[in-house]
């Protein structure tokens, strides 16, 4: 293969299904739908240039590698619940209880993993994903599962912080909000889904109902105001 990218204006074999998508986007949503209904190995640059209608010397303009394809799909689906958490730990302890702090970030995340294209969640225990060339993502879900963990101590009952250490209760945490992979095996995830996945977070930081259904308001009213 030559290594020389060609240029932008290399013509398509097909028009794009959508002009209001950019071929990158197309690119994207490609091989998203491959690589979960194929496998990545299984996935060839050419296979994902010929589903949208481009050379494959076209789209090597936009990725060098199918390994860039896959990386910016994971990027999707851990980086807007990552901002969204740096920006609800400011609001903790002055303007928002842990709480809600837990509940907002768990609601934010499983709405996050519910919107991927393709249920690109299902793709995070294939082996290629566990080889450094991926190690910017598992770092992004790193400090997400950190967050976990820092926010459900900080919510916790004294005995449950007692018994676990932020680690542990920060990768169980996270586990359960990626329970809605497994949801969207089988349907679309909805409004009720997300509000379980959240309130059984804080569930499993021992807290009772009351406790559950007051963050639960205040959650709301959080995500409203960083809307």
């Amino acid at each position: 293969m030559n290594a020389t990218r060609p240029r932008q204006g290399r013509p398509r074999h097909t028009p794009p299904s959508d002009p209001g998508i950019s071929a990158r986007e197309q690119i994207l949503d490609a091989a998203g739908a491959l690589f979960v209904e194929r496998g990545v190995a299984a996935t060839s640059t050419r296979v994902i240039a010929e589903r949208v209608g481009i050379r494959q010397a076209s789209l090597y303009y936009h990725f060098a590698t199918k390994d860039e394809i896959l990386a910016e799909l994971l990027a999707t689906s851990v980086r807007p619940s990552l901002e969204m958490v740096e920006r609800i730990q400011a609001w903790v302890p002055e303007r928002a209880t842990a709480a809600a702090a837990l509940y907002a970030v768990a609601a934010t995340d499983v709405r996050t993993l519910s919107r991927t294209p393709y249920n690109i969640g299902t793709l995070y225990l294939l082996p290629e994903v566990l080889s450094e060339r991926f190690d910017a993502f598992r770092a992004d879900r790193g400090r997400l599962q950190e967050s976990y963990g820092a926010l459900g101590t900080l919510a916790a009952t004294a005995d449950v912080a007692r018994g676990l250490r932020p680690e542990r209760i920060g990768e169980l945490l996270i586990q359960l909000v990626e329970v809605v992979i497994q949801l969207r095996r089988s349907r679309e995830p909805d409004a009720a889904d997300t509000d379980a996945i959240a309130s059984s977070c804080l569930r499993l930081c021992g807290l009772g109902e009351p406790v559950v259904s007051a963050a639960r308001v205040e959650a709301r009213d959080l995500l409203s105001r960083l809307a």
